[in-house]
């Protein structure tokens, strides 16, 4: 849809700020906490049972439930530096953003995963504008990269990366600055204000199929609250199965799932290809919607197919 000025609000970083804040929706529910079930208070024998540890060998349910990324902007003894927190609609701008230890310092050292250093995503908060981004990085940790986003709204920033090398072992979160065991990847978040003409979308409808640049992709397979559950997709193009997908950041594919309300993060990890099909293994944190970004190459270009999806729906 094309946004004129008289058809919208002229948005600021001010103004979509406070947009977020009292609750006008993109499209995507009316807060931006966690979508969980509330449940009641505990009965005495739960919390008793609650404080006494499980026995050795055993875990208990839900122990294992990934916890879902991207909703602060320090952990692990991190912190995301985005030196600009607001830009404009529809115009070509440069992000600059740091890794920051609790010293201040810059991290320079990172483990390379699916290709890269770092992944850095940028989405909406009503999740109809999304962009996998590939900045690069100076010698003194600052990393850059161009962008142009369409819409204005509130967008959130995630940096997707794993401390690695010397960098790990000098900064940390841990009293005297050194960091205790291996390094976990991290996924870091940070808001960011795209002014310009506004109009609120909606989160689009569940569907199993996507077009994309002729191309039509087939989801199928559930996300499951706190077990591990397979997706698949399928890639056609004019009716017939596409075979021969390129490799993309290592693999035949690259899936990005965010919560819808929230936008919490979730980790994927692709299980391999098999023909026109590509497959990924994920974990729902909790109920809610999400949407699914599935990223694969064919004829040496890069697309996007976006799914809407809801915890236990198909």
């Amino acid at each position: 849809m094309n946004i004129t000025a008289n058809t919208g609000v002229r948005i600021t970083a001010y103004a979509a700020a406070l947009a977020a804040t009292f609750g006008v929706a993109y499209g995507v529910g009316t807060g931006v906490d966690p979508v969980v079930a509330e449940k009641p208070p505990p009965a005495k024998h739960e919390r008793e049972h609650a404080e006494k540890p499980p026995p050795a060998g055993r875990e208990e349910p839900g122990a294992a439930e990934p916890a879902a990324g991207g909703l602060r902007i320090s952990d692990g003894g991190y912190r995301l530096d985005l030196e600009k927190t607001a830009v404009a609609a529809g115009a070509r701008t440069e992000l600059r953003f740091s890794i920051k230890d609790t010293h201040g310092r810059a991290l320079t050292s990172y483990k390379r995963e699916h290709e890269k250093e770092l992944h850095f995503i940028v989405a909406s908060r009503d999740l109809t504008v999304f962009r996998h981004l590939h900045p690069a990085r100076a010698a003194d940790g600052v990393w850059a990269v161009p962008v142009e986003l369409p819409r204005a709204g509130d967008y959130r920033v995630f940096a997707d990366f794993t401390p690695g090398g010397a960098a790990v072992e000098e900064g940390g979160a841990h009293g005297d600055g050194g960091h205790a065991g291996p390094a976990t990847n991290l996924t870091l978040g940070a808001d960011l204000a795209v002014s310009g003409p506004y109009e609120p979308s909606a989160l689009p409808p569940v569907r199993a199929t996507a077009e994309v640049d002729g191309y039509r992709v087939t989801l199928k397979g559930a996300l499951t609250p706190g077990r591990a559950s397979e997706l698949r997709l399928t890639v056609g193009k004019d009716g017939r199965p596409v075979t021969d997908l390129q490799p993309y950041l290592g693999a035949y594919g690259h899936l990005v799932a965010l919560r819808a309300g929230d936008l919490a993060y979730l980790h994927v990890h692709p299980d391999g290809r098999s023909g026109a099909n590509v497959s990924f293994g994920a974990t729902a944190p909790s109920e809610g919607t999400y949407r699914l970004f599935f990223d694969f190459r064919h004829e040496g270009k890069v697309r996007t197919a976006a799914f809407t999806v809801r915890t236990g729906s198909h």
